[in-house]
């Protein structure tokens, strides 16, 4: 199978890569020699920035920021993390990055992201996002409606 390449995947495009549960949105790239370190294996710091592009994505896609600098698009932040690396890749290796809601409360809703390659998961990077208002208050913003309703039908994420 041909693997399109920075393309939302089906459900069944990534159970055929071995994703055993499909995610709401997941995507397929290369890893590419400006990815890797002196141990000529993928930089810590970029699954960071793959996951990155990915909440950005998914961001635009379930309607809570366009980015695009206008209206009144909430701040999305990062409130904590948690990352676990757990297999190495390497220069010219296909991997998919995958990214779903799994919990939400009020103004905050984690999400769920991961690395996956040759039928393995080598990255899984847990976080909880925060929304706040775009004034530059620090005031929290509570999560449209519409985007709750999309966590629990297309995400399957529960309110917590």
């Amino acid at each position: 199978m041909t693997i399109p390449y920075h393309t939302p995947l089906s459900a069944d495009q990534q159970r055929s890569l071995g994703i055993e549960t499909p995610q709401p949105l997941a995507m397929a790239d290369r890893v590419r020699f400006s990815e890797l370190d002196t141990l000529n294996h993928v930089n810590n710091s970029r699954y960071m920035e793959w996951f990155e592009r990915m909440r950005v994505r998914y961001s635009q896609e379930c309607g809570i920021s366009t980015y695009g600098g206008e209206g009144a698009a909430p701040r999305i932040v990062i409130r904590s993390g948690e990352i676990h690396y757990r297999q190495e890749m390497v220069m010219d290796e296909d991997y998919v990055a995958t990214c779903g809601c799994t919990a939400f409360r009020n103004t905050s809703y984690t999400l769920r992201q991961e690395i996956w390659s040759g039928g393995t998961i080598r990255c899984t990077f847990d976080c909880v996002l925060v929304l706040l208002y775009p004034d530059g208050s620090g005031r929290r913003m509570p999560i449209p409606d519409a985007v709750r309703e999309r966590f629990v039908a297309v995400d399957g994420a529960t309110p917590a």
